[in-house]
Parts: structure tokens; sequence; C-alpha cells
């Protein structure tokens, strides 16, 4: 069957001044929907601000900013710009470190949602025909019930696995003809060490030909190697639950930056300290507006999140722009002896090495009144454990660390299988530092 390249043409195939009138359009009509919010009738009058004065997009600027704090301090549904009877689902976060945060969706809401998610996967070649096995958790985690429907919406068999039992995943994805999974980066990597312990060749005995990924940071040096370690073209994206989850922004098949959907939202990336807009091309904070959404829209969120808008067109011909993979985010940023390090720049470092498997961990500790930092990574099966090679191995890395990061990290080579794994997003630093 010739399917059509689009999922919806209507919108995929909209120039920039179409993109741009719609923004406009849809803007309006959200920040007058807004002021049904008692946080959002409050703000504007704080600042005298009226829906009206919103003449253009770059009136959005005088909008101030909102936060995952502002969502804490309204919890549950001080942000709410309708009624609770006509909400059908909430999803949360942990609340780790305070009140949850919790997004309230309408019917069209999910009806939306599950629209841009399978527009997302259509653009990457998934289409009906495809058996898709979703391994991400259900529940309160937006991507379990989010690439779910989606799927169903695309037409697809759907395997709604969830995560962990990573036995159970293969023997689905073995028996049932998966072709398509969706999966955060470091569970991808543990799912090719089980092929490899079950004697799995993922080429020869399983059908896969397409990973979706995201959830958590990852270099590009960590998507080739799962993609030659699986045989699968894998694809990044990118989604928050505040802004519904997994969908607000998709790579296409060239592989070359996310598109974000900007019919459902306008991006602007920001200065992380002066909040001024930086120029197309320059990493900054990620700020997310939703023009589409009835429930809880959001109001320039700051994601905090560090990405950049990549500049000129792309290729595949959809004009929606497109945002670089998350650099990391702007409160995980690790600062070392007044350095800025993110993790990404250490993990490129370290998948540069083929001796070297996908898990590490950095530690951050104090010795004698100095913050040291140290890096352990485990070794790949293919390498032996010559001590001579070790040694140098180690001072090879080292090296290639210090020239990245501006410090010297004390570097330790352990066995595969050696740091403690998740079922979830993968734990990559750990801050044992003794402030005073």
């Amino acid at each position: 069957m010739n399917y059509s390249p689009y999922f919806n043409k209507k919108y995929e195939t909209l120039d920039r001044s179409q993109i741009e009138a719609l923004q406009l359009e849809r803007l309006q009509r959200t920040v007058a929907h807004c002021m049904n919010s008692p946080f959002y009738k409050k703000r504007f009058e704080e600042i005298k601000l009226c829906p009206e004065d919103i003449q253009s997009l770059d009136d959005l600027k005088r909008i101030p900013f909102t936060t995952k704090q502002d969502l804490r301090d309204t919890y549950p549904f001080g942000i709410a710009s309708v009624p609770l009877e006509r909400c059908v689902r909430l999803h949360s976060s942990s609340g780790t470190t305070g009140n949850p945060t919790v997004i309230l969706h309408t019917q069209k809401d999910l009806d939306e949602w599950a629209n841009a998610l399978a527009r997302c996967m259509w653009m990457v070649g998934l289409r009906p025909t495809d058996v898709f096995q979703n391994s991400s958790g259900y529940g309160m985690f937006t991507g379990g019930l989010g690439f779910q429907y989606a799927a169903e919406r695309l037409g697809m068999l759907t395997v709604p696995a969830a995560a962990g039992n990573t036995k159970r995943q293969l023997k689905f994805i073995t028996d049932f003809g998966t072709t398509a999974v969706h999966a955060i980066p470091s569970y991808a990597a543990r799912l090719y060490e089980v092929m490899v312990e079950m004697g799995i060749d993922p080429r020869r005995d399983t059908k896969l030909t397409t990973l979706l990924i995201g959830a958590e940071p990852h270099s590009e040096e960590q998507r080739r190697r799962i993609e030659e370690m699986l045989g699968v073209k894998a694809y990044n994206s990118f989604g928050m639950s505040e802004m519904c989850g997994p969908g607000v922004a998709f790579e296409c098949k060239e592989q070359n930056g996310m598109h974000i959907w900007e019919d459902y939202y306008i991006v602007e990336i920001v200065d992380p300290q002066t909040l001024e807009p930086v120029q197309d091309g320059e990493v900054g904070e990620m700020v997310l507006t939703t023009i589409n959404r009835e429930a809880m829209p959001l109001l320039r969120y700051r994601t905090r999140d560090l990405t950049r808008i990549i500049p000129g067109p792309c290729p595949c011909g959809r004009e929606h722009k497109r945002i670089d993979r998350m650099k990391g985010r702007s409160d995980d940023m690790i600062i070392l002896k007044g350095v800025n390090i993110f993790p990404i720049q250490i993990e490129q470092v370290l998948l540069q090495f083929k001796e070297l498997a996908t898990d590490y961990l950095i530690t951050l500790e104090t010795s004698d009144s100095n913050d040291e930092m140290s890096v352990d990574v485990e070794l790949s099966q293919l390498f032996t454990d010559d001590f001579g090679r070790l040694q140098s191995l180690t001072r090879e890395i080292t090296r290639r660390l210090k020239d990245e990061i501006l410090v010297t990290p004390r570097v330790r080579l352990v066995p595969k299988g050696s740091l403690p794994k998740s079922e979830g997003k993968a734990v990559r630093v750990k801050d044992l530092r003794k402030h005073f």
C-alpha cells in the first residue's frame, strides 16, 4: 500500500508565514482562555497586562515566565483553566523534592496529544503494518500511555510491555515480530546486553528496524552505538509531562535535529542567567508556550532543558523549527573548581572508546577541602583484563576528559555489570560533596 509521507499534511507542510499566523491566532485564544485560571488571571492583573495587548508574537515577551515552582505552589489544580469536571485524566511527577507537578487533560487534550505523537511516529516511517512495543512505565509516567494511544491512533498493533523484565521484553520482540520499540537510551543498551547473554542476534532473530529514544540526555555517540548493536535506526524525541508528554519534538528520517510542532508550541531559547533571547544556533534554556491545550495551558514555561534552534532548512521539507538534542539541564550543570561541566560532555568522550560499555557514573566528593571528580566506567565484553592495556587506556581517557572539561578526573575502569542498574532513567551523577 502506498502511504502518504505525512500523517497530517495540512499542518506538517505549513510554510513559515503560515506557521506564524497560526501561532498568533492560537496564542491570542490561549491567553484569553488563561484568564479562567486563578493563577494567570492574578498574574496578568499584577503587571496590568490584558489579553488584548497581545497583538503580535513579539508581545509574548511581555508575559512573565511560568516555572515548575509555580506548579508546586498552586498544587494541585490552581493553574487549571477549566472546571475539574471537564478533565478526564491527570499526570503527575514523582514530587521527590516537594509537591509533585500535576497536569490536567480534557478529552480534546488527549486526542490532540495522540495526534501529535502519531505524527512523530509516522514521520520516522512507522505505518499500520508495524508492530510497536513500548517499554516505558505506564501510570503517572507519560511515556507509557502517550505512546500507547499514539500508536493505536496510527493503526499499529501495540505491545504494552511496560518497564523492566528484560527477558520477557525479548520474548515479546521475538515471538510477536516487533518491528519498533520505544525505550530510554540506557535501557536500549541493556536490551542488547541481555540479547548477547541469551544468544539472540537482533539482525537474525528479530524483525526490529526502528527504535524511538528519549527521556534522558544522550550523545550522538551513544545513539550510533545503539544503532550498531541492535541493527536499527534510532530516532531522538523530546517531551515532558508539563507539555503533555512525548511528542513535543521528534527527529525526521534525516536525523539532524528534532522538529518541534509549532502548531502546538511556541519555542524560545533564552540565556538561563539573563533570561534574554539568544540567537538561533546558540545554546540556551528552552522556554515553551502551549497554544493548543484546554485544561492547563502554560505560558512561557521554563523547561530548564538546554538546547539550541538549528539554523537553516531541513531536507525533509518540513519548516517547523528544529531543536538540537538536549545538552543537559540548567539545574543539572556540575560546577567543579569554577568550571561548568555537563554530564553529556563526559559521555561524548567515553563513547569514543570501543573498549568501553555505555554505563558510567560520575561521583563528586570533597577531599581535604577540595572538590574532586571520579568517573567509573564499565569495560565492554570485548576487552581483555590485560593490566598494561588497562593502565594505558585509563591514561588516554583521563587525558581526553581533561581536554574536554578542563579538570582532571580520577578514572576507574570497572568490569561490565559492576555499576548499579535502574529500571528508569539512568543515574549518571552522584554528588557527595560537603558544602559549608
